[in-house]
């Protein structure tokens, strides 16, 4: 039988996954492309205009996915935690030497300073579109959430990997490796403290579930963005840029704290 869950040339779409009794699930796996989208709109340099425009697009691939909605707090968590873990090791992370390059004259505390604020403002574009886009059917608003949740955290694990670049801080092994390393760093609201050896993401492991905690929890916050227009539209932009802020902050200060440099670049 042929299979109608996707329009031809319509682009890549969100489908809700369907129990045999007909209960749908969480929405289906994110596109590749994801990562790209919320690479791009995290860019310090991009216009407000394109990170808006970015931003619908991200809000567009929620709608696609039209029927599904909230299924409980454990299927949720897993699929934000599943989403989360296969979009890191997409996110483009800046190296020290391209850091310094797009930011001369910075010393660390002013470049950190520097990749939270564009962090922070990217968040709350993110925040603003979802929020904008609540006046949609409420059967689609729990979608739209969730994929806005996975953009603010792809943009926060990117910031988190290029604060341990600025302070000289790199998490050891592949790229891969450092990837789930920072992601265990989001999860702690810290640097790394760990080798990618010794992080345990499997399923049921301390660290795993915490991680499902706080991205449920980060869901969670997002619904404030569920109000009429403009009410909720401000308030996904302010709660984005508030949290972002802060957890840019904590991670900045843990690795400020053990970093081997002080306020001067070394070499």
């Amino acid at each position: 039988m042929e299979n109608t869950d996707r329009r031809p040339d319509s682009g890549p779409e969100l489908v809700p996954r369907e129990r045999p009794g007909g209960a749908e699930l969480a929405p289906q796996e994110l596109p590749e492309e994801f990562a790209e989208l919320v690479a791009e709109v995290s860019e310090e340099e991009a216009p407000l205009t394109r990170r808006r425009r970015l931003s619908a697009q991200i809000s567009r691939l929620a709608r696609r996915s039209g029927r599904a909605g909230w299924q409980g707090a454990r299927s949720t968590s897993r699929w934000l935690t599943a989403e989360v873990l296969a979009m890191a090791p997409r996110l483009p992370v800046r190296d020290q030497q391209r850091l310094r390059a797009q930011f001369p004259g910075l010393d660390p505390d002013e470049l950190a300073d520097a990749l939270i604020h564009g962090a922070s403002r990217s968040a709350a574009v993110v925040g603003a579109a979802a929020g904008a886009a609540m006046v949609l059917p409420l059967p689609t608003a729990p979608v739209e959430i969730l994929v806005e949740t996975v953009a603010v955290v792809g943009i926060e694990i990117k910031l988190v990997a290029e604060l341990h670049e600025v302070y000289g801080m790199r998490a050891p092994g592949s790229a891969a490796d450092r990837m789930m390393a920072y992601v265990g760093a989001w999860a702690h609201r810290s640097g790394v403290a760990l080798a990618p050896a010794g992080l345990v993401l499997v399923a049921g492991s301390p660290l795993r579930r915490r991680l499902q905690r706080r991205l449920l929890a980060r869901a969670g916050r997002s619904t404030m963005s569920l109000g009429p227009l403009l009410t909720g539209s401000m308030f996904g932009a302010m709660l984005n840029r508030r949290e972002t802020r802060r957890l840019g902050t904590d991670v900045r200060n843990d690795l400020r704290r053990r970093s081997p440099y002080s306020r001067h670049w070394t070499g």
